[in-house]
């Protein structure tokens, strides 16, 4: 019975006991009373009945106010923007990038003086004249950059170019241009073989030995297992460098008069672990090495890890084993040399680097590193070399780093490396050689101001 149909049938008792009351004065009084009696009951019941029902909907509505209020997700934390946002005919774009000023003091070092940067490989041997005592500084790696991207009734079309200044003579240099829609990136980005997400941190600009710093022209798909799982192809033109004289020194290029057909292919497969924990990446690399007169295959495989031992404790670890080619991983010989036959002689190499970064407070962090690259001993390859006594066997080198951040755009880093490079020992070669060995002993600062 609903409360209207209620109230009415309410109304016409009221009215019908008036109108009995009226009636009957000259009733018997018995039967008076008992009608009476028996109409006060009735309407006891129903407003009972009525306050029952008005007791549960009450309770019904509370019940649904604070399921309501439960069910209702929480606010999502709006993301915080970065750089500067605009819209240009239909298409975002953020600027961003930085301010960066890089110093040096090298005690014991490689023979550049323009740059403050990473030098192992050429640290000066024994017996030869020291690259001591010196002072470096640049503004080079400053760098700036633009992210794009336009909504499509088909999906976004995304993009991003991104610079420095540390092309030749501190011209400007590309880093990143590249587009991608849908699982397809055309451009120049990093390469999907050497990948630098798995060096630990460091301050100089180039990184240590063990690591990668290589960004190649590329076509790349992804194709998407799992959230967590990922496989990426890709077509990527590796560049190259050849042999060089000047005078009577000979600059060891990486692919000595190469003459590529087809891009390098590469293959990596990632995968996340559980609960944010960290990643593992596995990856390969095959390309054709060819001259007028011989051809080989040059081919790579790299592991490496990042992952979270603590919220504020993260370890990083790469590994690489290349033969046939040094245009992908920094720091090692020339990929291959021509013997008198006219014929590629390869090098092969292994590589690792390990490290670890702790976050001691959110204005603080820190990083230990260690890297190391070994070259196998090839008679062949040495002998067919033109500068045999200027190639490493091995080299290695050990950083200490410690980051400050007194305001949030502003990091301010100080850095200490030591390093050396070991020649190879060939009493069998052509040209006999004794192994030497030099090092590389440098303090590195950094000021950034990200914007």
């Amino acid at each position: 019975m609903t409360t209207q149909k209620m109230s009415v049938r309410l109304k016409t008792l009221v009215l019908a006991m008036g109108v009995v009351a009226a009636g009957t004065v000259q009733a018997d009084t018995n039967t008076e009373v008992e009608q009476l009696r028996k109409e006060v009951q009735e309407l006891r019941g129903m407003l009972e009945q009525y306050a029952q029902q008005q007791k549960q909907m009450n309770t019904q509505q509370q019940n649904y106010q604070v399921q309501a209020a439960t069910q209702t997700p929480p606010a999502k934390p709006v993301a915080e923007k970065k750089g500067l946002g605009i819209t240009v005919g239909g298409a975002e774009v953020n600027f961003y990038g930085n301010v960066r000023a890089d110093a040096t003091y090298q005690i014991d070092g490689g023979p550049s003086r323009a740059h403050p940067y990473n030098q192992i490989n050429k640290a000066a041997l024994d017996g030869a004249p020291g690259n001591s005592d010196l002072f470096k500084s640049t503004l080079a790696a400053t760098r700036l950059g633009f992210d794009f991207k336009t909504p499509t009734q088909v999906g976004d079309v995304a993009g991003k170019v991104e610079v420095d200044f540390l092309g030749s003579n501190d011209t400007l240099r590309i880093r990143h241009a590249y587009l991608t829609y849908a699982n397809w990136l055309i451009g120049q980005t990093w390469s999907n073989f050497a990948v630098p997400d798995y060096m630990p941190e460091t301050i100089d600009a180039l990184g240590y030995v063990g690591g990668a710093v290589k960004r190649t022209p590329q076509v790349r798909y992804t194709s998407t297992f799992t959230p967590e799982t990922n496989l990426i192809f890709a077509l990527e033109d590796s560049k190259y460098s050849s042999d060089s004289v000047s005078g009577t020194a000979w600059t060891l290029g990486s692919d000595p008069d190469n003459q590529m057909r087809i891009p390098a292919l590469t293959a990596r497969l990632n995968h996340k672990f559980a609960n944010n924990a960290g990643i593992v990446s596995a990856r390969t690399m095959v390309v054709d090495k060819q001259t007028s007169d011989d051809e080989k295959v040059a081919w790579g495989v790299g592991l490496g890890t990042k992952y979270n031992v603590t919220p504020s404790t993260t370890l990083k670890a790469d590994y690489y084993h290349v033969k046939g080619d040094n245009s992908f991983v920094s720091w090692s010989n020339p990929g291959y040399a021509i013997d008198a036959n006219k014929n590629i002689q390869q090098s092969e190499f292994d590589s690792i680097t390990v490290g670890i970064t702790q976050q001691f407070n959110p204005k603080w962090r820190g990083t230990l590193g260690y890297g190391y690259m070994k070259h196998d001993t090839d008679l062949d390859y040495i002998n067919a070399s033109k500068s045999p006594s200027a190639l490493n066997k091995d080299l290695w080198q050990t950083w200490a780093n410690v980051f400050y951040s007194p305001i949030k755009p502003v990091s301010l880093g100080l850095e200490y490396t030591y390093g050396e490079r070991e020649t190879f020992s060939a009493p069998n070669a052509t040209t006999p050689l004794t192994s030497k060995t030099g090092e590389e002993n440098r303090v590195n600062v950094v000021a950034l101001y990200n914007f």
